[in-house]
């Protein structure tokens, strides 16, 4: 297993990273639309303007994908010009790409200070499957919740997103993966929805996004905008390890689906595994799905579960799961766990999670194991961690030694 730099497809619309000069400036990346009417008027736009304006700013961010205000060829130039001198629409650096041997993708991003801060990296993954494309995208810095299976929580929480950063991972993905139309497409022109190799979003990146709420949840209502980026809400799941009070929240004001990381079945042991347990314990985290808005079959919450050798992983703890969510429209994704530097966790047996899987099957819920994909990037699941925490080449060279001689046990 070889980690190889990607020399991925880009959009016509090259995309352009952020100079310094342009890091001083506000983006207009996150803004809603009020937001950037406003930003307008500051600098000078008449009122009379002002509708226009984001319209067609909206359109070439959000539907063409520029990143560069030289783009958009139906603004007069003079405005151009003022929207270049005031503001900024560029991407984050991008200090690593790599793909896995499965075509998985993984981008570390490094986003310019915020005020007197430093400059802070994020790891995005993009997972390619039959008919789909997903993209995990990061909320934090780091993380807070000290989750003892994930990578992720080893690297101390920084600071939280703004909806820029957020939507940024969207834009920059989808110029590298040549998901934006090509230049010649005509102003004005409808751009098809279908076909694009960004179709889903997780927020399962670095990061609880729940303690990251409004912004958030600002980033994700621009994704779902009709007249933008255009995500359909059923194609988009965030993930939270059970932070209760926003849960109603993030079904009445995002309307996104969703997924809890679950992980255990008591609260002895989730105390331990996801230590937020101590402050929301399952029956009040239960109780929270079974009121999340528009809950049904058709819109069911996802029950991340991942599979520990000798922790979580007995028929006991299936039964429990099944007590659990009795009556809660729910699927189980059942996660083989990932192995990362210095943890003391093993992955369960093959044959174990499989019957495990049997029985939550048996019970009438929707069990799929979930494939493990590239591990060999540290990309998948609970091993994301940025650059700044990035483990030294020693342990790296190790890990990967690591993942040559247990291969065989994962096909």
């Amino acid at each position: 297993m070889s980690v190889t730099d990607a020399v991925a497809v880009k959009s016509s619309f090259s995309p352009v990273p952020a100079t310094a000069e342009q890091n001083t400036k506000p983006s207009l990346i996150g803004l809603s639309r009020e937001e950037m009417g406003d930003a307008l008027r500051q600098k000078g736009v008449p009122d009379r303007q002002v509708k226009m304006r984001v319209s067609q700013i909206w359109n070439w961010v959000y539907v063409r994908g520029v990143s560069d205000f030289d783009h958009m060829s139906n603004v007069a130039k003079d405005m151009r010009d003022m929207l270049k001198t005031h503001f900024t629409i560029a991407r984050p650096e991008i200090v690593e790409e790599q793909v896995s041997n499965d075509g998985t993708r993984k981008w570390l991003l490094r986003f310019p200070p915020r005020g007197a801060g430093r400059p802070v990296e994020v790891e995005t993954v993009y997972i390619p499957e039959e008919g789909r494309g997903t993209l995990c995208i990061s909320s934090q810095v780091g993380c807070s919740l000290t989750c003892s299976f994930c990578h992720t929580g080893t690297q101390r929480l920084v600071r939280n997103l703004t909806a820029e950063e957020i939507l940024s991972q969207l834009l920059l993905a989808r110029d590298r993966l040549g998901d934006f139309p090509d230049r010649d497409v005509p102003v004005g022109a409808m751009v098809p929805a279908e076909g694009r190799k960004v179709s889903n979003i997780v927020m399962m990146g670095m990061g609880e996004p729940l303690y990251n709420f409004e912004a958030v949840k600002q980033a994700l209502l621009i994704a779902s905008d009709g007249d933008g980026l255009s995500l359909s809400k059923r194609r988009i799941t965030l993930s939270t390890s059970g932070v209760v009070p926003e849960i109603i929240r993030t079904g009445e004001e995002i309307g996104v689906m969703l997924a809890i990381s679950l992980h255990a079945v008591r609260d002895d042991l989730r105390d331990i595994l996801v230590p937020i347990n101590k402050k929301y314990p399952l029956k009040e985290l239960i109780d929270a799905c079974r009121k999340y808005p528009g809950l049904s079959n058709a819109r069911r919450i996802t029950f991340e579960y991942v599979m520990l050798k000798d922790v979580n992983d007995s028929l006991e703890d299936a039964k429990g799961l099944i007590q659990l969510l009795k009556g809660v429209p729910a699927k189980i994704n059942l996660i083989p766990f990932n192995p990362w530097p210095g943890t003391n966790y093993q992955c369960s047996e093959w044959s174990q999670i499989a019957r495990f899987a049997d029985f939550i099957n048996s019970a009438g819920y929707a069990s799929p194991i979930r494939t493990p994909r590239g591990r060999d990037i540290l990309a998948a699941c609970g091993q994301l961690k940025s650059e700044s925490e990035r483990m030294r080449k020693t342990e790296r060279l190790a890990f990967e030694a690591m993942m040559i001689a247990n291969h065989g046990a994962d096909d």
